[in-house]
Formats: C-alpha cells, sequence, structure tokens
C-alpha cells in the first residue's frame, strides 16, 4: 500500500491545505488558525477551559500554554467560578471580540469560495463522507 492512496492521506492532505491557508490568512490579522477557531469557539456567557479542551481535541493542561497566549495578546480573560474553584470559564476581551469576527469571516470567505467551486452534490457527497469516515474512526477497534 502506498501512502498516497490511503484514505487518512488525503484527509491530511487537505486539512493541511486549509490549515496552512487560514493561518498565512490569520496572519494578516496578528493571529494563527488555532487561536482563531479558539475565538470562535468563546461564547458571550464565557466557555467553559474544558468545552474548549473537547473542541481542540487536547487536555486541559495543554491547552493552558494557549490560553496564556491569549491573555498575554490581550484577546481573553478567565474567571474561576466562586462555588467550585477548579471551574473556569474563559471570556473574550473587546480586542478578542474583534479578532473572533475577523476570524469569523475568514472561516465564511472560505467556505463561500469552496461552496462557489464544489456543485450542491459534491459538497453533500464530502459532508456525508467526512461525516461517516469520523463515525468509523470512533467505531473502529483494532485487533490486538
Amino acid at each position: 500500500m502506498n501512502d498516497d492512496n490511503t484514505i487518512d492521506y488525503y484527509l491530511k492532505a487537505a486539512w493541511q491545505s486549509a490549515a496552512n491557508k487560514y493561518n498565512q490568512i490569520a496572519a494578516r490579522f496578528g493571529i494563527t488558525q488555532a487561536t482563531g477557531y479558539v475565538l470562535i469557539h468563546i461564547h458571550k456567557e464565557g466557555t467553559p477551559v474544558s468545552q474548549i479542551a473537547n473542541l481542540l481535541g487536547v487536555k486541559t493542561t495543554s491547552l493552558s500554554r494557549i490560553l496564556n497566549n491569549l491573555e498575554v495578546l490581550g484577546l481573553i480573560y478567565r474567571e474561576t467560578n466562586s462555588a467550585d474553584k477548579r471551574s473556569v470559564k474563559v471570556f473574550l476581551t473587546e480586542l478578542g471580540k474583534v479578532k473572533r469576527e475577523q476570524a469569523k469571516d475568514v472561516v465564511r470567505k472560505f467556505n463561500a469560495y469552496l461552496d462557489e467551486h464544489l456543485s450542491q452534490e459534491e459538497r453533500a457527497a464530502a459532508i456525508y463522507t467526512l461525516k461517516r469516515i469520523n463515525q468509523l474512526a470512533i467505531q473502529y477497534k483494532p485487533e490486538e
């Protein structure tokens, strides 16, 4: 089997192309693709650190470095729940809200570009197939 004829090769290649493009565009706004992704998922009423970690697929301990950087950049602030000191919510600063809107705009424009170049059938088939691959990956149990 060649690496370039496996499904996961094409998944990774497509995602890397998209992520690299997002990073090139995000750099114009002084952020990264990962930063934009985090900012997009922080809600007005705050978002628990654990929820952000789940979205990114990282442990909360790994997320703290990212959040520290976002705090240093003045994009977020954290508040600890007074009733449960283990629970921390992340909120956007005014600058963070601006950067989130810029990130959302980049995502909207990229997806509009894809929609212009894919038929409705291609788009629907791609989404269906990616959802199915995700489902199968979750269900997969390798032989021991």
